[in-house]
């Protein structure tokens, strides 16, 4: 293509200030218009050579237009909510709303009159174009993201990167799923379909060695006739969108992200068309289209402009459409208004009124109309509430009089409940904290099928933070329940199953004692997890830095499982939770795979393997090593091929395929996954019917079996539902695989028998949706007097129910997600001993650091020898200092009141450990900061002592390092059985996320308080109170607490309990004089110093020209020597720099050090 087709004309479309990306493109094939469709939901038409803007209408406010398609007299489009018809005018002719979110649709490529919709879910919908009535529902193998349409099939392209040609003439039944034709055009996706004659040009994403996908960087064409692959185009900007020359169906355009636009005849690639799109800057391409005789192309982009290449002459004026079609239906014109001539004696009769069909709200008699039209003026504030009113954070607010307290001004509350949320409540009543109902607090009494227990709890908070929350009313048993008030809390279910499979919590138990240095890593964190779920024994937890470590793994960056929901509104945990069990699964094994030093768990019992080498832990306990079996129906030709997979996925039976089937016999197809597919034979040449099957021995099937429910649709569900005489899950399943048909031989048919561990299950209680686990906990007993059985985890809600009703589900609102079985006869030969079991206390000698800037010689600590390793019973003193990610949320109340809605997001910033014996007692040996990658929103200053930069490992001159080499040493002191001391440690170790049993915490928030009194006393005013001294002064210091705490334990040790009773009183009565408060020390003389002279950034009117300014950055830069770099922006954009001399620096700022 030597000569240029296409040359640019100017852009239109964009309007400001709020302008929305373009999502998709179409031109009318009759009319000369081009109709786009943008990301706040509406539809636009532009005519003409004007570019003039004409009909609009909104499909769905808010929702992005996935696909516009004109055709002669109708314009359709749809959203993830609506799919309609829409004249062109602008009059809706139907609109449908789809039970699952739509994805894309397509004209059906043998009845005119019907269009094939794309859902979010593996199946189509055909609708009427003419009435919008669903025809028929057919099921596909996977959710499909683009559809085409050849003359004889549909074509789609689905997520999992396969191309399918759908036969539409097999599926007259309703509900009937389409026969195919598949192949693997991309490995991670398809991006972009197009269809021309007997060719398939598609696009999409692929791994090429990197832990994310990445754009293919060529066009696949296919041969729509055999579905084979030809030679790919090359495209190295990264192709983005694909469209074909109607007119010309070897001519390709081929479009990038950035705005590269290539035009190329297939039959010579390396001659091409080069077009770049005018974007701006931080603009993209999203959407492309080419007009019906190729004379133009349009292109969107991500700020609402629409540019074009045309190959018509501009002198002639083309139409978009290329001839002369159908007039464009213009809005009626409003009528001119007539011209009156005005003067002081025109009559008013002159003007005119216009003409009404019905009578007037005027000309109703007057028992129709109101008798008086006031309103009454609002009612005076009395005078005794004026004089009392007081001001909090901005709000006025003024307690009722007694005199004025009625019913006046108040709204009816519910009854107030007799039973205490909060401790703090309970410790006034005299109460016993576990005492009360189980049920949850938000029971939906419009949903009286679902039991109490299986409803959503929630946190509620009271004035001391969630600490004070009464979680002893929501379990009691020996089993410990997790909190819900964090990120991804969802994941609860999961951590619950996977901790009570034996092997998987061995695994894990066994990692976290290795030197890991992934980062994230979710074996360790789970692990961690294990491990105080095993200490806790009944005592709620938090699973946070696990949580948290979600969405910072490479899978959340493509898979959504990252919890965004509100509530668990509209958010499809069971979709999130079975995607999570997946990843996590492929995590685990890839993090524990210490090849080839792996340690051999489960000896393989087939003697012709080798067990020189053994895999991944995860790959020996979960992995199904099957090989997968390909025969051609015509010669015979058979095709073996190894293949390993973690987590099965229940394959259900076709509706046609009636009958009754069991769990055991879904599972096991599921396991073999017997497919028949059509493919050109290697051996033979022919294109025949081939049959694959995974083929596998029963001796070798995994000692744990994980399932993924995959209930997609309601036909699905309808095999789990409890009938008249039976259920269809049982307590344990038997496998035995055997070929039915005798075609394919296995190795063995011998029985295999797996017993139900536990599963998770989405509870749906209205529009509201959560997820809780069902496990058997019978081998996991902590205690034992414990009953064994059946346990339901809903969060923090623990309670022991029957067999009858964990294997039930007896209707809609309890849908399976996962199942975790073990194989009873591998369990007791499963060996862990090569696993290793502590951790290296060499840890806690090593002297490592993340900061360049560390001056060991300044360090405030000094780390253990090996001599000094703790022993069981050995005391330390411990204090932590933290900073806020995430602010408090809370709201005011009118009488000054403060209702806590959320918590305060903390991440650990500081920990110090002191010794609290030996020769060396009161010297730390642990004092390290912590780096951390989150946005930090308050460094807390006044009362952590972290400053900006000391978290930045350039900026840093403190001992940091991340947070799992310094929780790895709070577990080590943990396991060796240390006694922690300190002031406050419950909350402390709440945010650092670690369980100490109680036997090894002495809190001094705990010993110094009098018992019949709520007030706990502050570490700076008992250490003014017994030792005199000033602590906490002008900061707080970790180091400083963690002493003063250990002076506090002594001075508890040296008195008998009678006597430090009486002390204990005699604070308290001393407290009441100084109102619990250390008296502030007095200040040394201030030494009068010459003003330093006014810096230009410190002037408010340089920061308004400057624009926005970061004290902060400019505060570590200047600490560190270095010259101030990016503290703020100057107008044209462009970063700043600033250079002080040493005598020239802002009142905040230090010496560099």
């Amino acid at each position: 293509m030597k000569a240029h087709l296409y040359h640019a004309q100017p852009s239109f479309g964009a309007r400001f200030p709020f302008p929305q990306p373009i999502t998709s493109l179409s031109f009318d094939p009759v009319a000369d218009t081009l109709w786009s469709g943008n990301a706040g939901g509406s539809v636009h038409a532009y005519h003409g050579s004007t570019r003039m803007r004409g009909v609009s209408y909104i499909v769905c406010r808010g929702e992005v237009i996935e696909r516009v398609l004109a055709s002669d007299n109708v314009v359709h489009a749809c959203s993830r909510s609506n799919v309609g018809s829409w004249g062109k005018g602008g009059v809706n002719k139907w609109t449908h709303k789809p039970e699952k979110p739509a994805v894309t649709f397509e004209h059906h490529p043998t009845r005119p009159h019907t269009l094939v919709v794309a859902l979010a879910a593996p199946e189509f919908l055909q609708i009427n174009s003419a009435t919008g009535s669903v025809v028929r529902t057919t099921s596909v193998p996977s959710i499909v993201s683009h559809l085409r349409a050849s003359p004889t099939a549909l074509i789609s392209g689905a997520s999992d990167g396969v191309l399918r040609l759908h036969d539409v003439r097999n599926s007259a039944a309703r509900n009937e799923s389409m026969s195919e034709i598949s192949v693997l055009a991309h490995v991670a996706g398809i991006t972009g379909l197009e269809v021309s004659g007997n060719m398939i040009y598609t696009i999409g994403y692929s791994v090429r060695r990197q832990p994310r996908p990445l754009p293919d960087a060529n066009v696949k064409l296919f041969d729509v006739r055999m579905l084979r692959p030809l030679p790919p185009i090359p495209f190295t900007d990264g192709p983005g969108f694909i469209n074909v020359h109607p007119k010309k169906s070897t001519i390709l355009t081929i479009t990038s992200a950035g705005g590269a636009v290539h035009v190329v005849d297939t039959t010579k690639p390396s001659e091409f068309e080069y077009h770049m799109l005018p974007l701006s800057v931080g603009s993209f391409v999203t959407a492309a289209a080419a007009s019906p005789d190729g004379s133009y192309l349009a292109f969107g982009d991500a700020e609402g402009s629409i540019h074009i290449l045309s190959s018509a002459d501009d002198a002639e004026q083309v139409p978009f459409n290329g001839f002369e079609g159908k007039p464009i239906e213009w809005p009626d014109p409003v009528e001119p208004l007539p011209d009156i001539t005005w003067a002081d004696k025109t009559p008013l009769n002159t003007i005119g009124m216009p003409y009404y069909d019905k009578e007037l709200l005027s000309f109703y008699e007057p028992p129709l109309a109101p008798v008086s039209t006031g309103v009454p003026p609002p009612a005076k504030i009395p005078p005794q509430i004026l004089s009392s009113v007081r001001i909090q954070d901005h709000l006025k607010y003024a307690v009722m009089p007694k005199e004025l307290r009625g019913r006046r001004n108040m709204v009816k509350l519910p009854p107030k409940r007799k039973e205490g949320h909060f401790r703090s409540e309970l410790t006034r009543r005299n109460n016993d904290p576990s005492t009360g109902p189980l049920s949850p607090q938000n029971f939906d009494a419009a949903h009286p099928e679902v039991p109490s227990a299986y409803h959503r709890v929630d946190i509620m908070y009271s004035k001391f933070g969630v600490e004070d929350f009464n979680f002893e009313r929501f379990n009691k048993t020996n089993y410990s329940g997790l909190e819900s008030h964090i990120p991804n809390s969802y994941a609860n279910s999961l951590i619950q199953i996977l901790h009570y499979c034996d092997p998987i919590r061995h695994v894990a138990k066994s990692h976290i004692t290795t030197a890991c240095r992934s980062e994230p890593c979710m074996l360790c964190e789970f692990g961690f997890v294990v491990r105080m779920l095993e200490d806790a024994r009944g005592i709620n937890l938090q699973a946070r830095n696990f949580c948290v470590a979600i969405g910072k793994t490479k899978s959340a960056q493509t898979f959504p499982v990252v919890d965004r929901s509100v509530d668990g509104e509209g958010a499809d945990y069971a979709s999130m939770i079975q995607q999570l069990n997946r990843i996590l699964i492929e995590d685990f094994t890839t993090e524990g795979n210490a090849f080839p030093q792996n340690p051999h768990i489960y000896p393989p019992l087939s003697t012709t393997r080798s067990i020189d080498l053994a895999g991944a832990p995860i790959t020996q306990l979960l992995g199904v090593d099957a090989r997968n079996v390909t025969i051609c129906a015509v010669c015979g030709y058979r095709r073996e091929k190894e293949q390993m997979s973690h987590v099965v996925d229940l394959v259900y039976p076709r509706k046609q395929n009636s009958g009754v089937y069991s769990f055991a016999s879904i599972l096991r197809s599921s396991i073999e996954r017997e497919v028949v597919y059509k493919s050109t034979c290697q051996t033979c040449r022919n294109l025949s019917n081939h049959r694959s099957r995974r083929v596998l021995s029963s001796r070798v099937m995994p000692p744990v079996l994980a399932v993924n429910a995959a209930v997609a649709n309601e036909e699905h569900f309808r095999c789990w539902i409890d009938g008249h005489s039976s259920r269809f899950l049982q307590p344990s399943v038997t496998l035995s695989m055997r070929d039915p048909d005798g075609g394919l031989e296995l190795g063995s048919d011998e029985s295999v028998t797996y017993d139900l561990r536990g599963y998770v299950a989405e509870i749906r209680v209205g529009k509201i949706r959560h997820l809780v686990s069902v496990i058997n906990s019978k081998e996991q007993a902590p205690l034992e007097d414990e009953d064994s059985g059946w346990h339901l985890f809903n969060d923090f809600l623990v309670r022991k129910i029957p067999q009858d009703e964990a294997l039930s589900f007896p209707g809609h609102w309890k849908v399976p997600c996962i199942l975790y079985y073990e194989r009873r006869d591998t369990l007791s030969v499963l060996d862990y001993a090569q696993l290793p079991q502590t951790l290296d206390p060499s840890i806690l000698t090593q002297r490592i650091s993340l900061a360049t800037h560390v001056n060991w010689n300044t360090v405030k600590h000094e780390v253990l020898s090996m001599d000094e390793i703790p022993t069981p019973g050995t005391v330390i003193a411990i204090d932590a200092e933290f900073v806020d990610l995430v602010a408090e949320e809370s709201e005011i109340r009118s009488d000054g009141t403060k209702t806590i809605l959320k918590p305060s997001q903390k991440a650990l910033a500081r920990v110090s450990v002191v010794r609290g014996e030996g020769p060396k007692k009161g010297i730390a040996f642990i004092d390290d900061y912590i780096h951390t990658s989150d946005t930090v929103t308050d460094y807390l200053t006044a009362f952590s002592g972290i400053q900006p930069g000391d978290l930045h490992p350039s900026y840093s001159t403190h001992v940091l390092l991340p947070l799992k080499a310094v929780y790895k040493k709070l577990r080590l002191l943990v396991d060796l059985g240390c006694i922690f001391v300190g002031h406050g440690l419950k909350n402390d170790f709440r945010t650092i996320n670690i369980f100490v049993p109680p036997e090894q915490v002495k809190d001094t928030v705990e010993g110094y308080l009098l018992h019949d009194s709520a007030r706990r006393l502050k570490l700076r005013f008992l250490m003014y109170l017994l030792f005199k001294q000033d602590i906490q002064v002008e900061t707080h210091d970790s180091i400083e607490d963690a002493r003063a705490a250990l002076q506090l334990y002594d001075r508890m040790n040296e008195l008998d309990p009678e006597s430090f009773h009486d002390l204990v009183r005699e604070i308290y009565a001393e407290g009441k004089k100084l109102n619990y408060q250390a008296p502030e020390p007095p200040k040394p003389a201030a030494v009068p110093s010459p003003a330093p002279p006014t810096m230009p950034f410190m002037d408010p009117t340089f920061q308004m020209r400057a624009g926005a300014f970061n004290p902060q950055l400019a505060q570590m830069q200047i600490q560190m020597g270095m010259p101030l770099q990016n503290v703020f922006r100057q107008p044209g954009g462009q970063p700043g720099m600033i250079h002080f001399p040493g005598n020239m620096l802002p009142p905040w700022a230090t010496q560099p050090r």
